[in-house]
């Protein structure tokens, strides 16, 4: 099954990036791999809380 609507989208402001990069740390917990994005070892939200992750992070 294929789902239509993933197209390229240009980052226009702060606040849309903001909003795809939450959108991108909740997957895990959408998926109900972890209850928070933080605790998703391979994400970069744990680096955007303050806490180390396992890849570094260059922060926009």
């Amino acid at each position: 099954m294929w789902q239509d609507g993933n197209d390229a989208k240009e980052i226009h402001s702060t606040a849309f990036l903001e909003e795809k990069m939450n959108y991108i740390h909740d997957n895990p917990v959408r998926a109900e791999i972890v209850a928070s994005p933080v605790d998703y070892l391979y994400s970069s939200a744990r680096d955007y809380a303050g806490e180390r992750g396992l890849v570094e992070v260059e922060f926009v």
